[in-house]
């Protein structure tokens, strides 16, 4: 034994540590690995066999079933040595290097390298008898200048260096900041186990082998164990089996659970035999990272999140372990597109598309005419014939044309999109952070900017999920507030004391108060706790009655889903009978209620006709003042013959009422305001809430989602279920249509209804615009809905792991006014786009036109190509950088959503890109063409190939760059206001990104030189080009002036992509092509669109982000976790109602199989935007 414990890890020390290890445990690595492989009655007969039962393993891992292990920092450490630690280590992140090596990959920057060498080399050749080559060659004469032919090509590397540069630092910080995140969330994830005989929260990194773990209903399992004690326990194993249907375990059945699977019922405790690498998801973890490179595996995953972990990556299940089948029929289905791409991607998709053409055709015809330019004058007009020794010369010209095609395309392609984009989102999300929303899917930060719709749960998020009973009905009694124990019968006291201490989760405790004359602390679930303080208000504790029945006493325990709506525990009594307590929704128990305990504690008869006058009297007025009412109940049961357990619906019925009890949980105070804020911002919000429709309707108004006098709807499930579907029970959408407008309040209702709402609403064309719903919610149940809408907010303290794995944002603090801040986020992101889009798409246009004019007319671009690289550097990088930082403001909520058709570039920004670009225009062309007399200067026109830098268009070029920055300030404002300096203050990085480049500038003209050919410049010269940059904004008020309306030549630009321009065999064609495509860019074609996107800071900074901002159309279902070896449960809701069925079966295939966007651009994916654009490209030049 002592040996196979060394085998399996490094010995330490001598060999008397050796023995020791395995001396101080009486069980090996190697013998619990191999019982976590046996499943059902196998790994109980091995239990018997090698430890005698449960708790003989319990006690051979120094561990007890009772107090679990006690706190002893060095026998914990001695189990991390033993049974490892549980986490698995995480892939190393790139090196700075590598990642400068993948900016290098760039295809237009390549091109720019090989034409700057090939200008670089030619510079030295000197032919014999240049005078011969006719004015090719003019200027050359002088040495001096012939000798500094060769820096411009050195300066273009030398640009090429600096881009590269900021791209790998680019993509590293936000590779760390995409680490920390990961960590965050990973931190986030704590379990509750037993040590020193309480129950404490810890990491899950904490984990040892021998910890007594807590598991109860919604728990992501973060390790391998052994059950010992459990209540109507069923696990979702289809993690890791790829089995749908719920495995139900108990400790002499099937006692075996594995890290990865789900809590779906029930509650137990486990003894943790197996963590991190040695646990089942970690050996097929380890034998993935083992199996194939990353980048494949990347791909056959078909996942687009990061496959790096960060710290300690938790236990997370696969896909299924038992083969490539459901993979492979996964994979079928997601290849067909199952959600439309966020908005915002979607319109910036198809922008950058037009443009990247719109650029390739400008610089291919400036290139052309440039050539024939020079081919026509030199050989045609002058007559020279082409001579071998001048050959070198005359390539070096075609050389500088073709450099300054490349430089128009560089200028002209908006590569600094994606990264603003990134910088936007990476902003946000940090930022939102601090706002309690933790962003868990990049984009759906953006998308939240354009929701309309928010369905809410009530408890928790728009309440304080803070219970106290205030009312009660005892022994024929309404008491209005908390009774004196006196004025109750002793014997039902006892009843009620017993019925609350026993059929309470012993989970759920009152502590005292952490800090002195606080409210004492609830812990565990908050109905129960509200339930245990009546208990010692009534001046009565629960603690005694759980000591003399502990949980394992317990003789069957029915746990609370919701479907039963209810809970019931039975206990043996003292003379061998059996006793039953429940609790539940009242209409729900009463309902089994035939009898209650009447005024003096007797028991009477309880018929419907009682139950009816006691909903009026009791329950309905508690309801209407926003009380949840709760019924407590008992039956006492014979022990012969012993009842039939399993017969549920026999067990719990025949009930004698206790009591109802009203309990109150108060709205929080923020949530009136924040909802009101919603309704400004033209976001409808619903409350969807399994309480009964008078308590919901009375929170509705407290909250303000209704008010007096408005048409609005407030149902119960059974009622929307009875509206929405036709007489064979199937849903349709023309009856959830007539209904949803209306809806306000949803009461009494199943997750099933809560789905069956959001897809709804989602899939409605009642609107002209389509719904943008976002969802919260906490329970397992909840997965589908928070899936399935197009923002899943999940509670990050009552939350199940199910719920937050299914979710897009964690809400940290639970609180309704967080998802108003995340609003206000999203639409900041939008806005910032848009902004960076204005001032972009000025200076594109303007320098396009400029190189291209200037190439046509005067032979030579008036911005030489070094320029063109520092303007697009700080047009891009840095003022993406400025613009998308900028801080949100409550005005953002003032509007209504913009809506998935509004374009991207508005009215407004296409008549400020055009004014600005007007503007900008004259005055470089004035300058290009007569700035010479105007400043009485040499004029740089015509200049032969290597003469020295001019005056004249070193002006040009400061103008230009003045101009741009200023009006990278008029850029602030999208919406035509006149204020552009609002707030400037408040966004220190935009100050100094324009203070920055100022400062760069100044030194680029004064003391550039030949690099950048640029002649210093003269006092006069530069307040006349300050003068013209500050012109920008004095234009910026003339063109604000102008009424948009009245300007009808204008067309907005960015619409989001169509619907249905395609069949679904053409999208399953081009789906293989695309794949191929994939294929071939994995064997290293480089794709030309991929170069398009120069200095890319783009696919290489998105990377890091991949995640969301290019994955294409997935449907939330497909998204994976943040901890991306992590597959999803697969929800099977119908297990959950038993009478109708919940979503027609045609409804489910309908999901997988109908693309609800269809058009071409959606059907990238990500990893295949750029093998997308290849076949654009090559469609372009068929």
């Amino acid at each position: 034994m002592a040996n196979s414990a060394v085998e399996f890890y490094p010995k330490r020390g001598g060999g008397g540590a050796e023995t020791n290890h395995a001396g101080d445990f009486g069980v090996t690595l190697e013998e619990l690995r191999s019982l976590m492989e046996l499943r059902g009655p196998e790994a109980l007969q091995k239990i018997q066999d090698s430890f005698g039962d449960a708790e003989g393993l319990c006690q051979r891992l120094k561990s007890s079933t009772s107090d679990g292990l006690s706190d002893n920092p060095t026998d914990l450490e001695k189990r991390r040595q033993v049974f490892g630690q549980n986490f698995i280590p995480p892939k190393k992140p790139k090196t700075f290097l590598q990642l400068v090596w993948e900016a290098l990959q760039d295809v237009t920057l390549i091109i720019l390298e090989i034409a700057a060498i090939i200008s670089l080399g030619l510079s030295f050749y000197q032919p014999p008898g240049h005078e011969s080559c006719g004015k090719a060659s003019g200027g050359a004469e002088d040495e001096g200048e012939a000798e500094a032919g060769w820096i411009e090509g050195a300066a273009i590397l030398l640009s090429v260096i600096c881009v590269v540069l900021v791209t790998a630092f680019n993509d590293w910080s936000k590779e760390k900041q995409f680490r920390g995140l990961q960590s965050r969330i990973e931190l986030e994830q704590r379990f509750a186990v037993v040590r020193n005989g309480n129950v404490i929260q810890i990491p899950v990194a904490e984990m040892v082998v021998g910890d007594m773990a807590q598991v109860k209903y919604g728990d992501l399992l973060p390790a391998d164990g052994v059950l010992i004690q459990g209540n109507d326990l069923k696990i979702d194993e289809s993690a890791l089996t790829g089995e749908s249907d719920h495995v139900r375990k108990s400790a002499d059945k099937d006692p075996m659970l594995l890290s990865g699977t789900h809590v779906m019922e029930g509650s137990g405790r486990m003894l943790v035999t197996a963590v991190g690498v040695n646990s089942q998801s970690g050996i097929i973890f380890t034998l993935l990272g083992a199996g194939e490179g990353e980048e494949e595996k990347k791909e056959k995953k078909g996942r687009s999140k990061k496959q790096d972990g960060a710290v300690a990556m938790e236990m997370q299940p696969l896909k299924s372990a038992e083969g490539g089948e459901v993979e492979e029929r996964e994979k079928k289905k997601s290849n067909v597109p199952k959600k439309e791409k966020s908005v915002l991607q979607g319109k910036l998709t198809k922008l950058a598309v037009q443009i990247g053409k719109a650029g390739l055709v400008m610089s291919a015809i400036t290139v052309i005419i440039l050539v024939l330019y020079f081919v026509i004058e030199t050989f045609v007009v002058e007559g020279q014939s082409w001579l071998p020794e001048c050959t070198p010369i005359y390539v070096q010209y075609f050389v500088k044309f073709f450099i300054i095609g490349v430089t128009v395309l560089v200028v002209a392609v908006p590569e600094g999109l994606p990264l603003a984009v990134t910088i936007s989102l990476a902003y946000s999300v940090k930022k939102m952070m601090k706002d309690n929303n933790l962003v868990r899917h990049l984009d759906a930060c953006e998308t939240m900017g354009n929701a309309t719709a928010i369905c809410s749960d009530k408890t928790g998020t728009l309440t304080t999920n803070r219970m106290t009973v205030v009312q009660s009905y005892i022994n024929d009694q309404h008491f209005r507030e908390i009774p004196d124990p006196s004025q109750i019968n002793p014997n039902t006291l006892e009843k009620l004391v017993n019925g609350i201490s026993v059929n309470c989760a012993y989970t759920s405790k009152i502590m005292p108060p952490d800090v002195e004359g606080g409210l004492p602390k609830q812990v565990g679930n908050k109905t129960e706790c509200g339930l245990l303080g009546f208990l010692l208000d009534l001046k009565r504790d629960y603690a005694p009655v759980r000591e003399q029945i502990p949980e394992e006493k317990l003789y069957k325990v029915y746990t609370f889903n919701s479907v039963r709506k209810s809970m019931s525990t039975v206990v043996q009594m003292p003379d061998g009978s059996f006793r039953l307590y429940s609790k539940g929704a009242s209409e729900i128990l009463l309902k089994k209620c035939s009898s209650i305990l009447g005024a003096n504690g007797e028991v009477r008869s309880f018929k419907p006709r009682d139950r009816d006058e006691m909903l009026k009297k009791v329950i309905e007025p508690m309801a209407c003042e926003g009380l949840r009412t709760i019924c407590i109940a008992y039956r006492d049961l014979p022990c012969d013959p012993e009842p039939d357990w399993e017969n549920e619906a026999e067990i719990v019925t025949d009930l004698t009422c206790i009591t109802v009890v009203g309990i109150e949980d108060p709205v929080r105070p923020e949530v009136p305001e924040a909802i009101r804020k919603c309704q400004k911002a033209g976001i409808t919000v619903r409350m969807v809430t399994g309480d009964n429709i008078n308590t919901a309707r009375a929170i509705a108004a407290k909250c303000g989602i209704i008010q007096p006098g408005d048409d609005f709807l407030c149902l119960e499930g059974k009622e929307f279920n009875r509206r929405i579907r036709n007489e064979k029970g199937e849903i349709e959408q023309e009856r959830i249509d007539k209904i949803w407008p209306k809806l306000r309040v949803l009461a009494r209702s199943s997750p099933t209804d809560k789905h069956t709402l959001v897809k709804g609403i989602i899939d409605s064309t009642v609107l002209e615009q389509r719904q943008v719903v976002a969802v919260t919610g906490d329970g397992t149940n909840d997965g589908p809905a928070l899936k399935k809408a197009d923002v899943g907010f999940a509670m990050g303290i009552a939350g199940t792991d199910v719920a937050k794995e299914a979710s897009d944002i964690i809400l940290t603090d639970d609180n309704f006014s967080s998802i108003v801040k995340a609003v206000m986020w999203g639409r900041n992101v939008y806005d910032s786009i848009s902004k960076f889009l204005q001032f972009q798409l000025t200076v594109n246009v303007v320098a396009v036109i400029v190189a291209f004019t200037g190439a046509c007319i005067t032979q030579d671009s008036p911005l030489k190509a070094v320029q063109m690289l520092w303007v697009n550097l700080i047009m891009d990088t840095f003022a993406s950088l400025a613009l998308a930082t900028e801080p949100p403001t409550e005005a953002l909520l003032l509007r209504k959503p913009y809506g998935r058709n509004n374009p991207l570039i508005s009215l407004t920004m296409m008549k400020n890109i055009l004014g600005h670009g007007v503007y900008q225009l004259v005055i470089i062309f004035s300058l290009l063409f007569v700035g010479e007399k105007i400043f009485d200067i040499d004029s740089g026109r015509n200049a032969p190939l290597h003469s020295p830098p001019s005056e004249h268009y070193t002006i040009i070029f400061n103008t230009f760059v003045l101009m741009q920055l200023f009006n990278e300030i008029n850029a602030r404002k999208i919406h035509g206001e006149r204020n552009v300096f609002d707030g400037i203050f408040g966004n220190p990085i935009f100050c100094s990104i324009v203070l920055g480049t100022f400062g760069v500038q100044i030194v680029i003209v004064q003391f550039g030189g030949k690099p950048f050919s640029c002649a210093p410049l003269n006092m006069e010269q530069w307040l006349w080009c300050l003068f013209v940059g500050v012109g920008e904004l004095l234009w910026g008020q003339v063109i604000a002036t102008v009424p948009t309306s009245h300007l009808k030549c204008l067309k907005e630009a960015g619409h989001g992509p169509g619907t249905d321009e395609m069949t679904e065999d053409e999208l399953a064609e081009d789906e293989e092509e695309i794949d191929h495509a994939e294929r071939e860019l994995r064997r290293g074609q480089i794709l030309w669109f991929r170069g398009l996107n120069r200095i890319q800071t783009q696919m290489r900074v998105v990377k890091a982000f991949r995640s969301s901002l290019y994955d294409g159309i997935e449907k939330p279902a497909s998204r994976n976790s943040i901890h991306n070896f992590m597959a999803h449960p697969e929800f099977l809701i119908n297990d959950f109602i038993h009478n109708i069925p919940l979503i027609d079966d045609t409804d489910i295939d309908d999901e997988s199989e109908c693309p609800t966007d269809t058009s071409p651009l959606t059907v990238w994916r990500g990893g295949q935007s750029a093998a997308c654009l290849w076949f654009l490209w090559t469609d372009l030049r068929r």
